[in-house]
C-alpha cells in the first residue's frame, strides 16, 4: 500500500507571491513622508502613464475622488503597509499622487466637560 502523496500547494490559500516581487525587490520606500494616517489622493485619473504596474493603477483608481489613508489603501489591496509605502513612493516620484496630512483636532476636549456630559446621560 502506497502512502498518500504530500502536497506543498494549498489550493484554498491561492497563489503565494512574496512582497518583494511586487516591488521589484525593494523593501523601503523611496520617500519617507507617508505614515499610516497620511491621506493620499490621485493627482489625475490618468492610468496610461509609462512605468505603471497593475498595483499602481489600482491605487490611482482607489484614490481618485476621495482621499484614502495609507492604512486603508494597504487593507483594500490586501498588502502589507511596507509594500504599500514602496508603491506609494513610486507614485509620488511620478507625481501621480499627492499627500495630505490628516485634519488635526484644534485642542483636546475638556475632561470635566466630558464627565459632566456622561453624568447627565447616566441620569436619563
Amino acid at each position: 500500500m502506497s502512502e498518500p502523496e504530500e502536497s506543498w500547494w494549498d489550493v484554498d490559500a491561492g497563489p503565494i507571491v512574496r512582497s518583494f516581487a511586487r516591488t521589484g525587490g525593494r523593501t523601503r520606500p523611496s520617500r519617507d513622508e507617508v505614515d499610516l494616517i497620511t491621506l493620499i489622493v490621485a493627482s489625475s485619473p490618468d492610468t496610461a502613464r509609462p512605468g505603471l504596474e497593475p498595483e499602481h493603477i489600482v491605487i490611482l483608481r482607489m484614490c481618485t475622488g476621495a482621499p484614502l489613508s495609507v492604512a486603508e489603501i494597504a487593507a483594500r489591496l490586501g498588502m502589507t503597509v511596507t509594500v504599500t509605502k514602496v508603491l506609494l513612493g513610486d507614485l509620488l516620484d511620478m507625481r501621480a499622487i499627492r499627500t495630505r496630512a490628516p485634519v488635526e483636532l484644534a485642542e483636546a476636549p475638556d475632561i470635566h466637560l466630558l464627565q459632566a456630559v456622561l453624568d447627565g446621560i447616566r441620569r436619563l
